[in-house]
């Protein structure tokens, strides 16, 4: 009896530990921690387009924002420096999950907030963390256009702290 016991919370101890957050996660998480500068926007077709990123701002707004992330507690703060936009610290709060081991590719689920982690209409955003190293990080949002797949790039550089 004391034996079956044992056995139990042996696989009872390996099926929590297989849950937990993948260790892909963690070292991403660990990449991700501090400030980025979002370099530039681009967009999977060619033209102008009048598209607003995160319900917030255009794309001339938000190329030279800097952006903090903390993930010990999922959350950051990306600020909009450029003078012709409405300029200021906005908060949001964060999620990697990864998709597909093989590949490598994650979901970045993030969702605008007030100060105090708050959101106001509770929606997010779910972007392709695409690319992220110790210096550089890439998003891919796909939105549907005239029907069709329209994919918004967002390009980060690390800034030393």
């Amino acid at each position: 009896m004391k034996m079956k016991k044992i056995i139990m919370l042996v696989v009872l101890g390996f099926a929590i530990i297989s849950c937990g957050t993948p260790k892909t996660v963690i070292q991403s998480k660990k990449v991700i921690k501090g400030y980025w500068s979002m370099d530039s926007v681009s967009y999977s077709e060619s033209g102008k387009f009048n598209v607003s990123l995160l319900n917030d701002a255009s794309k001339e707004c938000f190329e030279g924002s800097t952006w903090r992330f903390i993930p010990n507690n999922n959350t950051g703060i990306y600020t909009i420096n450029n003078e012709n936009c409405l300029i200021g610290d906005r908060n949001f709060v964060f999620t990697i999950q990864e998709v597909d081991q093989a590949t490598g590719l994650y979901d970045f689920l993030l969702k605008p907030t007030d100060a105090k982690n708050k959101s106001a209409d509770n929606k997010g955003f779910r972007l392709n963390l695409t690319q992220l190293s110790e210096s550089n990080m890439e998003w891919e949002q796909t939105v549907m256009l005239d029907g069709k797949p329209f994919k918004i790039y967002m390009n980060f550089s690390k800034i030393n702290e």
